[in-house]
């Protein structure tokens, strides 16, 4: 409150500084605060950051200290710490559910092309502005199975098990095989948490092996996912239940 209270009018706590008071960070050096632009001044022991404007969204009060909000923070953080850091608070925001996805998705939209936005992204598993939709990460996993020599999936089919209707992204009948890509956007919210996981658990009962890749993973790890389909690939299961 004192570094705040030193830098005027419109200061907020931020950076590092504001993920410690979020508590999604446990430890920070000097204190971070973001100023207008326009500011000049310079306070000892305060690290200060100069901002054009933070929008109404990017603003908050936490412990009656002025900061930016947990979304702006994740961004400033994504722009200036190591990639490992920024994983560590976008996790801690998620367990503490204090992250609203929507408010998320409109400051990485209108701060594009802003430093730190692509990190961030990067670490959210989400596309980039430019946009990779449900079909486009599809595509891109063919490719990286086409371009591996490995057999070709079945794609969006739906099966019946146990009663149910389910469609899978792939799926190889003979390994008894279903491959799930899963993107931040629509497999990143607690009913979708909830619901992949009471997929893959009637899916097993019928003896399908369920492995999950992420955006990041086909794009920037494609021989790792292509190493590990060999493996399933090649280890065949046979259905402990009927489908």
């Amino acid at each position: 409150m004192a570094a705040v209270l030193a830098c005027g009018h419109g200061a907020r706590l931020s950076h590092v500084s504001a993920a410690v008071l979020h508590e999604v960070l446990s430890s920070a050096g000097s204190r971070i605060v973001t100023i207008p632009r326009h500011t000049t001044l310079r306070r000892p022991g305060i690290r200060v950051h100069r901002s054009m404007r933070l929008d109404r969204d990017d603003i908050a009060c936490k412990k009656e200290i002025p900061c930016t909000s947990i979304a702006r923070t994740l961004l400033d953080l994504a722009a200036v710490v190591p990639r490992g850091v920024v994983e560590r608070a976008c996790e801690q925001a998620e367990l503490k559910r204090l992250v609203d996805w929507s408010a998320m998705e409109a400051l990485l939209t209108r701060a594009a092309g802003r430093r730190g936005v692509c990190n961030l992204r990067a670490v959210l598993g989400q596309p980039a502005a430019t946009g990779v939709t449900r079909s486009e990460l599809e595509r891109r996993f063919l490719a990286v199975c086409r371009r591996a020599g490995l057999p070709s999936p079945a794609s969006n089919e739906w099966l019946t098990v146990r009663g149910e209707e389910i469609q899978v992204d792939f799926v190889w009948h003979g390994a008894r095989l279903i491959v799930e890509t899963d993107g931040f956007r629509t497999h990143g919210t607690r009913q979708a948490f909830r619901r992949d996981r009471s997929r893959d658990r009637l899916l097993s009962l019928a003896g399908w092996r369920v492995a999950r890749f992420t955006l990041d993973e086909v794009t920037a790890e494609p021989e790792n996912v292509t190493g590990q389909l060999r493996l399933l690939l090649a280890s065949q299961r046979e259905p402990p239940f009927a489908a």
